[in-house]
């Protein structure tokens, strides 16, 4: 059962990453690569369930983390360009 779970993830996973390289827009394809990052950590839960191993879970957890800021962080510099500076308001001196 878990195998058959494990060959729906992979097949997925390369659905998403279809969408990655054919993707129209860049958001299309930061939103895929989060999709196959989000199916990779469902990947290595099945891979420890099957294996019998629990810790994989915390690898997973672990995954998930990076997937996330790093989504994040490439969404910010195709917005804004820059990832070092902050938004640009208005001087706290101004006030």
């Amino acid at each position: 059962m878990y195998g058959v779970a494990a060959l729906a993830v992979l097949i997925s996973m390369a659905l998403s990453m279809i969408r990655a390289f054919v993707g129209p827009t860049v958001f299309d394809r930061i939103l895929a690569v989060n999709v196959s990052g989000t199916l990779t950590v469902v990947l290595i839960s099945v891979y420890g369930f099957l294996d019998g191993r629990p810790d994989f879970l915390d690898i997973g957890l672990l995954y998930a983390l990076i997937n996330f800021i790093g989504t994040i962080a490439v969404t910010k510099y195709v917005k804004f360009q820059d990832l070092g500076h902050p938004m640009e308001g208005p001087d706290e001196g101004d006030v």
